[in-house]
């Protein structure tokens, strides 16, 4: 049996030293609706409706150590990085910046940027050829 609910509804979590701060600066970028929940300080959880069936978590984790992109031997490594198509990518990187994120050093292609958000998560802006 697959593993799957009546309602579908599934999500990533990404750990944070402040997962609240770090919801925050996801519902700006991708302008979706923010949960905070009042029975969890430690949690939060960004999605584009109430109804998509989806959605980005946070957890608030107190021995987060950022992870280095790109990571040398020693060095926290990214665990998972999210994907996001745009449109255009000089106004898709402006505006991260605008929201917190900052432009990571390396970059390994000319249709993607890769960003950091203010914990330190690396994410992809990319584009794809018509």
């Amino acid at each position: 049996m697959p593993l799957r609910s009546r309602h579908l509804w599934w999500g990533v979590n990404l750990n944070a030293p402040d997962a609240r701060a770090l919801a925050r600066f996801y519902a700006r970028l991708l302008d979706w609706e923010l949960t905070l929940p009042p029975d969890d300080p430690d949690g939060a959880s960004v999605a584009p409706s109430a109804d998509a069936g989806y959605y980005l978590g946070f957890q608030t984790e107190p021995d987060y150590q950022r992870p280095v992109w790109p990571a040398g031997p020693g060095e926290p490594q990214m665990q998972m990085h999210l994907e996001i198509e745009v449109d255009d990518l000089a106004q898709a990187v402006t505006h991260a910046v605008a929201q917190g994120a900052t432009i990571a050093d390396f970059q390994p292609q000319a249709c993607v940027r890769v960003m950091i958000d203010p914990a330190g998560h690396p994410f992809c802006l990319y584009v794809v050829d018509a």
